[in-house]
């Protein structure tokens, strides 16, 4: 294949729609980063702890790759948010502090949200090597996802939407 998008992917240019959607990306992994370091702090149980730095390593990656990706070609990524001061459960007021519950059904929803973030960056690449890199990421929250359900499950924070409690009878024709 030869003319402007044959050849080497990296050296092809990325449009409009891709650069915006790797600048997003970045960002909300930057943010990402941020409110999971203050759940951090307001979450009691050890598993939920463990699964938030498993996500803040996550959003780290991404925010390095597609701000790498951006700089490559001269744009520049919205800033970092500051590092948050260090609190102790203890110290959070109770009235101000998200429960366990509540941090595990906001991750559960995020991560459900980058998914479907994933899936379109990937549908509408016309790079390969940027449709692959949000394919990995698709992938990894789609483990992770996986890891916050079964959590969800085990300790009995799972809200489910309605139940079917009961089978439809077959119609017969």
């Amino acid at each position: 294949m030869t003319g402007i998008l044959g050849g080497n992917p990296k050296e092809e240019p990325l449009h409009y729609g891709e650069i915006f959607s790797i600048w997003q990306a970045s960002t909300v992994a930057k943010g990402a980063i941020s409110c999971y370091r203050a759940y951090q702090y307001h979450a009691g149980d050890h598993d939920l702890k463990k699964l938030l730095g498993e996500l803040i390593d996550q959003a780290e990656l991404e925010v390095s790759e597609c701000d790498s990706l951006l700089e490559g070609i001269g744009l520049a990524s919205a800033p970092v948010m500051p590092n948050r001061p260090e609190a102790r459960l203890e110290d959070i007021p109770v009235g101000a502090r998200f429960t366990d519950p509540e941090i595990a059904a906001k991750i559960a929803a995020e991560n459900g949200a980058g998914l479907v973030s994933c899936s379109q960056m990937m549908a509408m690449s016309i790079r390969e090597d940027v449709g692959a890199l949000f394919g990995k990421y698709h992938a990894t929250k789609a483990a992770l996802g996986l890891k916050i359900l079964h959590m969800l499950k085990k300790k009995g924070w799972l809200v489910p939407p309605p139940l079917q409690a009961k089978k439809p009878e077959p119609v017969h024709a």
